[in-house]
């Protein structure tokens, strides 16, 4: 069995202890959610907070980070399985919930930021407002722009105060048209990075 120490071993000397002390929650656990998740916890992130209702199906394949074999699977406990596949040290808290006003606190409160990553645009406009009010000086990062492929000069970040946005502002998904993997990563992935600079940028880092 590998150790914590030797699993761990070559990883940034300031930030990673940061890292592995921080939780971060995860709104939706579907394309931006599920690629962010993987990408933080092979960076080290001690905690993640992951809610999500939704069952895997096969159409999710084209872009979110699960396997034929777990189809029918809640999407949070199939993410659970594939990280704890790579990194069996991280503490991972599932909720399989569909987020409102009325839970967003009960699950998310123990979170230093929160990455958005819901699919409905209602859905994204409550999630941001409530944490907004709730939290006042907690991120969030939140996405918006992910359709199409290439152009990955239009992809950007913009800030509001505690509000992060990523992606190209602008492209909307077209009806029976799935979101492309690489866009997709691309903005996760982003989401992800973000969330690890603003924890050591909070530590001075």
């Amino acid at each position: 069995m590998i150790s914590r120490a030797e699993y761990f071993s070559k990883r940034d000397p300031f930030a990673f202890p940061l890292w592995q002390k921080a939780t971060v929650g995860i709104a939706g656990a579907g394309g931006l959610g599920s690629n962010s998740a993987i990408s933080l916890a092979r960076a080290g992130i001690g905690t993640l907070i992951i809610a999500d209702y939704d069952l895997v199906t096969l159409e999710n394949l084209n872009r979110q980070q699960y396997t034929l074999a777990q189809i029918g699977k809640l999407k949070v406990e199939a993410l659970a399985e594939n990280i704890r596949s790579f990194n069996p040290f991280i503490n991972l808290v599932l909720h399989p919930v569909k987020i409102t006003p009325a839970n967003l606190n009960a699950i998310f409160k123990e979170a230093d930021l929160l990455i958005e990553a819901l699919d409905e645009a209602d859905q994204k406009e409550m999630l941001i407002s409530c944490w907004l009010s709730n939290y006042p000086k907690k991120h969030i990062i939140a996405a918006s722009g992910i359709a199409g492929f290439g152009k990955n000069e239009n992809i950007y970040g913009e800030r509001y105060g505690f509000l992060h946005i990523v992606g190209d502002m602008k492209s909307e998904l077209k009806p029976e048209i799935s979101p492309i993997a690489t866009r997709v990563a691309v903005v996760a992935n982003m989401q992800a990075n973000l969330a690890l600079e603003l924890i050591a940028k909070a530590k001075g880092i």
